[in-house]
């Protein structure tokens, strides 16, 4: 289980806490996110963590490079996580880039400025390590009767899918995954304000649900969720929105959201909501705000697809991703301390 400590907070003894802390840090196409943490039992608790939309992706899908404005923005947030690194002894750093990283042609170019700014050295992923580290931070979650479950994590640039085994007592064991090379920046900049009206919110769907189709027929999903037994579970802002609108929540509250199980008529709901705000009303919603409201929608559309294409009852919602997962594998690994310095 993942115990979680209030947001930019430093926990109780420090110092032993420190001593023994691991920090990840997720560079994506929308998001930068840090998090320190130290071991608990089978999990872990958070020491610090950060989180700030950069667009690092922003006008990506058009030029193929990433931008100077993009860049800067997401130097500042770079920086901003390098000092609070800097400030306390860590056992393990990991710093991974994504899907904005891996397309653009001067990414490579970037992550090299970063090194030298900042002092923080970045890997750029596989969408199958993507897809791995997802299922391990999820792993607490897919507990139950279910013989299958299918993850999805929608993403800025792209949005990764796995097909995963379960057992009794054992580690979840990944089938097939999938990268779509599609997540909410991408959506937004292709679609614009269309993607607000009916007609081309559907458009959206539609788009997402063709992607869907070649993986649909290598793992004959469908037939799987027809005989039961399977799990649906999603990691992601937008399936977090969606619980938090289901909830009715006036702040988010990652507790109440983090393994809730929304059922379909919920979810339902929430969609229809969403969609009926326009962008004004995204704009001023507690659980949307200004800097996510051209992403929302998008992202619905993205998670409608992957219901369309495969009907469940139910859905699990995970507040978890990339950066629990490593933190996992590091604290698993337990390696040499080592102080971070800029």
């Amino acid at each position: 289980m993942v115990h979680v400590a209030a947001p930019h907070t430093i926990a109780p003894r420090r110092l032993q806490a420190e001593a023994a802390a691991f920090a990840a840090l997720d560079l994506g196409t929308n998001n930068c996110r840090l998090l320190i943490g130290a071991p608990t039992g089978d999990g872990f608790r958070v020491i610090d963590s950060f989180s700030r939309i950069v667009r690092l992706g922003e006008g990506l899908q058009n030029s193929g490079m990433l931008s100077e404005v993009a860049m800067e923005r997401t130097m500042g947030a770079l920086h901003a996580c390098a000092s609070r690194l800097g400030r306390r002894p860590l056992r393990g750093v990991r710093a991974i880039a994504t899907e904005a990283c891996r397309r653009a042609a001067n990414g490579p170019a970037f992550l090299k400025r970063v090194r030298a700014e900042t002092g923080l050295a970045f890997t750029v992923i596989s969408t199958r390590e993507e897809a791995e580290l997802a299922l391990e931070s999820c792993t607490p979650l897919l507990r139950g009767p279910e013989r299958r479950a299918l993850l999805f994590d929608i993403g800025g640039g792209s949005t990764e899918l796995a097909w995963v085994r379960l057992g009794p007592g054992g580690a979840p064991q990944l089938i097939g995954y999938e990268s779509l090379p599609v997540g909410v920046v991408t959506l937004a900049e292709r679609f614009g304000h269309q993607g607000f009206n009916p007609d081309g919110y559907q458009a959206m769907v539609d788009h997402v649900h063709g992607l869907l189709a070649p993986f649909e027929r290598i793992h004959c999903i469908e037939h799987e969720f027809r005989l039961g037994g399977v799990k649906m579970l999603g990691t992601s802002g937008t399936v977090t929105t969606l619980a938090g609108v289901a909830l009715g929540l006036e702040r988010y509250r990652r507790p109440m959201v983090d393994g809730l199980v929304l059922s379909a008529a919920a979810t339902d709901s929430a969609l229809g909501l969403l969609r009926g705000l326009g962008r004004e009303g995204l704009d001023r919603h507690p659980c949307v705000g200004p800097d996510r409201a051209d992403f929302v929608l998008p992202g619905c559309a993205i998670f409608e697809g992957i219901r369309g294409m495969w009907p469940a009852r139910e859905v699990t919602v995970a507040d978890r991703g990339l950066r629990e997962g490593m933190l996992l594998r590091m604290m698993r690994r337990r390696p040499t301390f080592a102080h971070y310095r800029t």
